[in-house]
């Protein structure tokens, strides 16, 4: 169930109806939460419930044990790890794994064939498993270092686990965020109301309007469809691919978060206008924000941060970026998008101490970031390596371009173009130009609404998929 389709319109209207009768009792609340997000989430495949029970009951049992026997927490701990780091690894890294054995064995002779002996049911990407199993471990991490107490109702424990709005993708809340929310009736007052279907319909334009309306041009030039050729055409298609993932990915994390004020609970803003960024480290932290962090407070931080000199803070770095590039799939140009990042943000470090770099504008810097980001992202999307070299040729090749496909695919320019402008817009507003003084003074947040509405009616694209399902 996706919340751009006629099911999810149902199924939310129902539960919204019904949460005033469930939610004024704890047991009642927690137990109505639970069963609704099994059934948002069995919708896909009602199997794979059990798979996000049994990671829920380990790392329930490993919370509690860590607190009740202290002198075997780590080894609490390594079962939560293992249990959840195990799953992830049987479901979306098996097949990569045995390829890449096979291919290793293969050179010394030996023809193992594991990847054809895999279960087939270990095949199957369970929705969001990326998600849910970094979210539980928080909860079993923060308990282990003593900056959570952990519940002792599992109702109340698999309410946060499960809750549909960001449960198969995103934003990764924490329990220290969560568990305390979900202790308390929520109240829920007209503005947060208000601000809530805000979010919900600009996170439904993002999504329908924006990234499904660029999906198909993007899709048809990566499928080899494509009729056009050159740097122009390529650098067009990039740039398009930039901000359908982006709206696709903050659609959805507006979505969750507009649902969630509107049931009465908080959660944290997850982007924040990443491609408004003067360097790649304050793009990471606006970009995926739950995510980075939880790589940074996780991962980063524990190995030793910057806390053990310059060299091993970069080792350190290029650690969580290969990690956070693996995280998003078994795929060799996920590694490669990590590692193209790892390299930006090294250079960046470097690149910080010379003066000359301080006293470039900062229009120019944004530019700069975005082009970085535009230029990884190839490894993102392409289909397979050998393609990823091949567009970045083409993107670089100084030969002079064709600008036919600009007719072509003029509606996918008017949609980027849409996406451009509203960040522009932001831009304004951050800067405190005009704009921000006419927003507040005719509070125009009714006429943008409205718009996105009729917008979503009338311009939304073929109903796809969120591009981070598969993740």
């Amino acid at each position: 169930m996706v919340f751009n389709s006629l099911e999810f319109l149902f199924f939310g209207l129902l539960f919204f109806l019904l949460w005033p009768l469930f939610k004024k009792k704890d047991t009642s609340r927690w137990l109505y939460l639970v069963s609704a997000s099994f059934l948002f989430y069995g919708w896909w495949d009602w199997r794979f419930i059990f798979l996000i029970i049994g990671s829920g009951l380990i790392d329930y049992f490993s919370g509690l044990w860590i607190e009740k026997f202290p002198k075997y927490r780590k080894y609490s701990l390594i079962l939560s790890l293992i249990g959840n780091l195990g799953s992830l690894s049987i479901f979306k890294y098996s097949l990569f794994f045995a390829t890449s054995l096979d291919s290793l064995l293969l050179k010394f002779g030996v023809h193992s064939n594991l990847a054809n002996n895999i279960p087939e049911f270990a095949l199957i990407l369970p929705v969001g498993i990326s998600f849910y199993t970094f979210q539980s471990l928080s909860y079993t991490i923060d308990i282990y270092r003593g900056r959570l107490k952990p519940t002792k109702n599992l109702l109340h424990f698999f309410s946060y686990l499960s809750m549909f709005p960001q449960l198969v993708a995103g934003p990764i809340v924490r329990a220290k965020d969560l568990l305390k929310q979900l202790t308390k009736v929520p109240s829920v007052n007209s503005l947060q109301v208000w601000h809530g279907i805000k979010l919900i319909v600009f996170g439904l334009f993002q999504k329908v309007v924006i990234a499904d309306n660029l999906s198909l041009f993007i899709d048809s030039a990566f499928s080899g469809s494509k009729y056009y050729e050159g740097p122009a055409y390529w650098w067009f298609v990039m740039v398009a691919f930039a901000f359908q993932i982006y709206c696709d990915f903050s659609g959805y994390s507006l979505i969750a978060r507009g649902l969630a004020k509107t049931m009465g609970y908080h959660f944290k803003m997850n982007f924040n206008h990443p491609y408004l960024s003067s360097s790649l480290k304050e793009f990471w932290g606006r970009w995926h924000i739950s995510l980075s962090t939880w790589f940074r407070d996780y991962v980063y931080i524990p190995l030793g941060g910057a806390r053990r000199g310059i060299y091993f803070g970069l080792l350190f770095l290029w650690v969580t970026m290969l990690l956070s590039g693996l995280w998003h799939g078994a795929n060799i140009t996920f590694v490669i998008w990590g590692a193209m990042h790892a390299l930006f943000l090294t250079l960046e470090r470097f690149y910080a101490k010379v003066k000359f770099f301080s006293r470039i504008p900062k229009g120019l810097l944004i530019l700069i970031t975005f082009i970085q980001a535009v230029v990884a992202w190839v490894f993102f999307r392409a289909e397979s390596f050998d393609q990823s070299i091949t567009v970045l040729k083409s993107m670089f090749m100084f030969q002079s371009s064709d600008f036919k496909f600009l007719t072509t695919y003029f509606d996918a320019m008017i949609f980027l173009g849409t996406a451009i402008i509203i960040e522009l817009v932001i831009l304004f507003k951050r800067y405190k130009i005009s704009v921000q003084s006419v927003y507040q003074r005719y509070n125009l947040d009714v006429l943008f609404i409205s718009i996105a509405l009729v917008a979503i009616v009338m311009f939304r694209g073929e109903g796809q998929q969120f591009i981070y399902f598969q993740f």
